[in-house]
């Protein structure tokens, strides 16, 4: 039976259970895939041990699995174990995969082999032996819901101490990455005193966003159709330096919210809540809301998927002209039309709006380069 456990659980089940032969860290994820290898490193070799000396890291896309294979045979140097990871596994071609199937069903008991990848591909023998032999940590991206609780949870690790709206603030200006997310908990770290509460405010000025240019602005110009105020915000970001993959991604979670707010609201919940987290007056609240009709949210994911798959894939236009398209089209619906008891409009069926995994997800900009950890 294969053993699962989630990526933030993994530092206690290592205190408690020690170490083992075969890890299996899997997950697009990739701030939550380098914590867990950072945590199996400290568990192997102690949080002293200097880098190089008992471990080794191979990417599947420049080495053979030979190589890593007979490095993972080695014995460890005055300690008991050594540690060997093995990343971008899922880049890894079906012939080389198979070099593995013997090793991971007779791991070497000295050596800690942590094979780590994005996704993998349940319908291969090997990936299939892989999963069954090692014990899998899950790194899947944080539902919405969770994203608030990491933060405070890492805010404490940094002596920070985020009131509510900033961590609605912190949601909004990271998008869906959380080493963006990190980042902006190490700058606030920085510059706000340990004794005093972090404020929406001091996140807004640590970003170095101007005002009328967030996210929640861009979705107020595209509610009221004013296509000239959202292609001015899409501008600002752009020369303050956000790439429109992030941009894109924001503005996704941003509809996912409005989405929740809609059919929480539809259901009996408090305005007040709902101004909360769409940061805005409760009085404004339904009618902000009503400016987005149902047909228009279902037509809108499917242009986010086109768009998303565009900038991702090189459609060969610029990536500003591609959001300026997404732009237009999202401004030039028709007015929402009211919904009447029994009335005869028929209303797309839609995807949900907080799903296992992101429409989009900005990580996939900053691959170029490989960051030291």
């Amino acid at each position: 039976m294969v053993q699962s456990i989630a990526s933030v659980e993994l530092p206690e089940v290592l205190r408690r259970s020690g170490v083992s032969t075969l890890y299996a860290v899997v997950g697009e994820e990739d701030y939550l895939r380098d914590r867990a290898v950072a945590a199996l490193r400290i568990a192997v070799l102690g949080e002293e041990a200097p880098t190089g000396f008992n471990d080794d890291v191979f990417y599947a896309d420049e080495v053979a699995v030979d190589d890593v294979l007979a490095c993972a045979a080695e014995i460890p140097v005055f300690a008991s174990r050594r540690l060997v990871v093995f990343k971008a596994l899922d880049k890894l071609s079906a012939r080389e995969g198979e070099k593995l199937v013997s090793y991971v069903k007779q791991p070497v008991d000295t050596t800690t082999l942590v094979l780590a990848a994005s996704k993998l591909d349940g319908r291969m023998k090997w990936t299939q032996a892989v999963t069954k032999q090692s014990i899998l940590v899950n790194c899947a991206p944080l539902y919405e819901g969770q994203l608030a609780g990491w933060i405070r949870q890492e805010a404490a690790r940094l002596g920070v101490r985020p009131d509510d709206e900033a961590v609605q603030a912190l949601k909004e200006t990271a998008g869906e990455s959380l080493y963006g997310l990190r980042r902006e908990l190490e700058k606030l770290a920085a510059y706000v005193p340990a004794d005093r509460m972090v404020q929406a405010a001091d996140v807004d000025l640590l970003r170095g966003t101007e005002p009328g240019a967030s996210v929640f602005d861009l979705t107020a110009a595209i509610g009221g159709r004013d296509h000239p105020r959202a292609l001015r915000i899409l501008a600002r970001n752009v020369e303050s330096g956000e790439a429109p993959l992030r941009i894109l991604g924001a503005l996704i979670w941003q509809y996912r919210r409005i989405w929740k707010v809609k059919d929480q609201l539809a259901a009996g919940g408090r305005e007040g809540e709902a101004a909360r987290m769409l940061r805005m007056d409760p009085h404004t609240v339904r009618t902000f809301l009503g400016q987005f009709s149902e047909a228009h949210l279902a037509q809108s994911f499917q242009w986010f998927m086109e768009t998303d798959a565009r900038l991702k894939g090189g459609s060969g236009s610029a990536p500003v002209r591609v959001m300026e398209g997404l732009l237009f089209r999202l401004c030039s619906r028709p007015a929402a039309t009211p919904v009447t008891p029994g009335g005869g409009r028929t209303v797309t069926p839609r995807p949900k709006p907080s799903g296992s995994r992101p429409l989009s997800n900005v990580r996939t900009v900053t691959r170029g380069k490989r960051p030291v950890r």
